[in-house]
């Protein structure tokens, strides 16, 4: 367990509540807003501002596969050793797979008891056609060489997270059968490259608004109002379910972890407004990073669990494809036994581990999905295509909350979560000496490479 003194000395000096309009949770809602109205009013020109949303995730991306990789590096390295990393590892998965299942299940549970797609067989989506091709049937031995890079720098270049993940744990073990001196100028050098990236994606950061409102704009302008309203029951439903599960599953597991969830989401509301905005859990990785360590989780513990969770922990893509598979089957008229739906959940068990964690990436493995299954009709993918771009919103945001809690929980679970630190964010009410909306602020003395910081 932490020194609670270490967080309050490293607490946030008191400062002047700042303007509203000023806080970039406010900028993101406000141009969510606007974004949907533009689209609506002026659909034409919405389309043409696809290319803000597309710089700003883009920027984003040029970040995040490094940034996971130094930081799960450096949270093996400054373990000390293999077991502390080990066991922190082996809780992060064992949660990972608990929550995940409860999602999947929770999906087709409100799949059965809503016969969503019925009667829709004859909706034509408005979007692209879909690729098949892409989305191969993956087993278990092809996902297993997915995973493992052939190329070091390939890895990087192509955005393959998972890859990204094996490399850095596999190169966090290897710095640690280097002699303790030499090991300590590593770690001291992979903290001042955090250091830059770090400050490159505060920077990038300031653009969220920019990014959020061209996003929703295009979305809203290329579907129109009519595949919205021919597509609402599967929407309003999934979106139903993905607030069932926040509220009621993970609700539950913070009450057992010893805080509020409604608090809880009130420290990480900038992330999700940002998520929600762009449609990808990406774009709040960076920040969560250091505001997990800043609500008082061990930056060893955050440089593990939430990296792999963006790989290994989606709740949100699990409860789409297991409502997605339901609605083709009744859609079609493709009657699921008992059975068979339990032999997709496992399935899905396995093809959600490789959604990738950008925009789209969860609609490709449910396309895996729905081709492997070999028995439902592969011209649903087009309908439900029609609006996955808002489907993945919800998707997007309830992974990011997932991961987040997964990891104050495996935090506290292995020991490494300061309470007292939590306390003052969860009620900021009771410190009046910190700012609880200066999210994305990052202070000199929790970066990555700055010795107080790492003492954490």
């Amino acid at each position: 367990m932490k020194d609670s003194s270490t967080s309050d000395d490293r607490a946030a000096p008191s400062r002047a509540a700042r303007p509203w309009y000023r806080r970039l949770g406010m900028q993101v809602l406000v141009a969510l807003v606007a974004g949907i109205v533009l689209g609506i009013v002026a659909p034409k020109w919405a389309t043409q501002l696809k290319v803000l949303g597309d710089i700003f995730l883009a920027l984003i991306r040029a970040g995040v596969a490094p940034l996971v990789f130094l930081t799960i590096v450096h949270g093996i390295a400054s373990a000390g050793d293999v077991r502390s990393a080990g066991r922190v590892g082996w809780r992060s998965i064992v949660y990972f797979e608990v929550v995940s299942t409860i999602a999947l299940a929770l999906g087709l549970l409100v799949a059965n008891l809503l016969p969503i797609g019925e009667g829709m067989a004859a909706v034509t989506a408005n979007g692209p056609a879909v690729s098949v091709a892409k989305a191969s049937p993956q087993t278990f031995t092809g996902f297993i060489m997915h995973i493992v890079p052939d190329n070091f720098i390939g890895a990087f270049a192509k955005g393959e997270l998972l890859q990204v993940v094996v490399l850095a744990v596999m190169v966090g073990i290897g710095i640690l059968a280097i002699p303790d001196e030499r090991r300590a100028r590593i770690n001291e050098g992979l903290g001042m490259v955090s250091d830059v990236l770090f400050a490159f994606i505060n920077l990038v950061m300031k653009l969220a608004p920019y990014g959020t409102f061209g996003a929703v704009a295009y979305a809203v302008g290329s579907n129109g109002t009519a595949v919205l309203v021919a597509l609402a029951q599967l929407v309003l439903s999934f979106y139903a379910v993905i607030v069932l599960f926040v509220v009621v599953v993970m609700g539950a597991i913070a009450k057992l972890s010893g805080f509020s969830m409604w608090r809880f989401m009130r420290f990480i509301k900038d992330e999700i407004l940002i998520v929600l905005g762009t449609a990808s859990s990406e774009s709040a990785l960076p920040p969560l990073l250091l505001k997990l360590e800043r609500f008082g989780c061990e930056r060893q513990t955050v440089g593990l669990v939430l990296p792999t969770g963006y790989a290994f922990n989606l709740d949100g893509t699990s409860i789409f494809m297991a409502m997605g598979v339901l609605f083709i089957a009744h859609a079609y008229n493709v009657p699921l036994t008992l059975a068979q739906q339990l032999g997709i959940l496992l399935l899905m068990l396995l093809t959600s581990k490789g959604a990738a964690t950008v925009s789209g990436g969860s609609f490709v493995v449910f396309a895996a999905t729905v081709t492997s299954t070999g028995i439902l009709p592969v011209e649903g993918l087009a309908v439900i295509f029609g609006v996955y771009r808002f489907l993945s919103m919800a998707i997007a945001t309830c992974n990011t909350i997932g991961n987040a809690l997964a990891t104050v929980v495996v935090a506290r679970w292995s020991g490494t979560f300061d309470a007292q630190a939590a306390q003052r964010y969860l009620y900021p009410e009771r410190y009046p000496d910190i700012d609880p909306d200066d999210s994305l602020a990052v202070h000199p003395d929790e970066l990555p490479g700055n010795h107080a910081g790492a003492s954490r």
